[in-house]
């Protein structure tokens, strides 16, 4: 399997070809993910809610996104992979942040960076980019700043609300982006902004008007069960699964069904007579 470059998308973009990608976090899903041919893979700040048990976005750390981008790449490493930079990673200074998005690329060995923002960061899109990686922006619903939009709610769905993302939209390609991830935004407003722009723009609960999709991989198997957006498809319950399996193990360990004589190492063909003979003076 030969990994895709920037080219690539482009080209799927032209011909219309839709880009499929999901968030990973750890090896094993990244190699399933590889396995089947997914596009990209985003190694994103959401683990902080998926993996760590956190609130929110905000207290993930550089070290823990690096950690979790290192292990997705070990386990697909002929799949695209997107570094998420998290909160205060980039808006304190645009020199913070060409260091810590190249902190990606050469620790974590990813090949692209994602950060949040529209016009207020272009400063810090212009300089990464500038630094030779390649950056996907994020507008929309942007969890770091959720704060700021009252929640995590859907945007673009007044007039107003609607100018301020296409303004966003045109800012992160005029910046030099390469690549745009629309969350949580009325269709009506993904379509217009994918009319306007060059650049491959790709939905999250925005909508079928875009170059391709992108879901929570907690959601889309069904693990993730604090809360639902109503953008997510369930394409598997593993929650209901895994503590099936769990209550199993804990009832056949209570009760001695497990370990059988199938899950032991047994000693090998006389040794136990002679272990037996001298055990008492061991």
């Amino acid at each position: 399997m030969r990994k895709k470059s920037l080219l690539d998308f482009y080209k799927m973009k032209e011909k219309g070809e839709k880009v499929a990608w999901i968030t990973a976090y750890d090896a094993p899903t990244g190699a399933f993910a590889e396995a089947v041919g997914m596009d990209m893979l985003l190694v994103g700040d959401s683990l902080g809610m998926c993996v760590l048990g956190l609130p929110g976005t905000v207290p993930v750390t550089m070290e823990e996104c690096l950690h979790h981008t290192r292990a997705v790449r070990n386990g697909a490493p002929n799949t695209y992979v997107i570094g998420d930079m998290p909160f205060l990673s980039y808006q304190t200074s645009t020199a913070d942040a060409v260091l810590n998005a190249g902190r990606f690329l050469k620790e974590a060995d990813a090949d692209a960076i994602k950060l949040e923002g529209g016009v207020r960061i272009a400063k810090q899109i212009r300089a990464i980019a500038d630094a030779g990686m390649v950056v996907f922006g994020h507008i929309g619903l942007t969890p770091q700043s959720s704060g700021q939009l009252g929640g995590f709610k859907a945007q673009g769905l007044t007039v107003e609300s609607a100018k301020l993302m296409l303004q966003d939209a045109i800012a992160v390609e005029e910046a030099g982006a390469h690549f745009l991830l629309v969350e949580a935004v009325a269709p009506e407003v993904t379509k217009v902004i994918h009319q306007r722009l060059s650049i491959p723009v790709y939905s999250i609960g925005a909508g079928v008007h875009c170059d391709g999709q992108l879901l929570i991989v907690s959601d889309l198997l069904g693990i993730f069960e604090a809360f639902t957006p109503k953008f997510v498809k369930k394409y598997a319950n593993l929650a209901e699964e895994i503590e099936r399996a769990f209550a199993a193990y804990r009832d056949e360990v209570k009760s001695g069904v497990f370990p059988g004589p199938e899950h032991v190492y047994n000693m090998l063909k006389g040794e136990v007579e002679e272990f037996e003979k001298i055990k008492d003076q061991l």
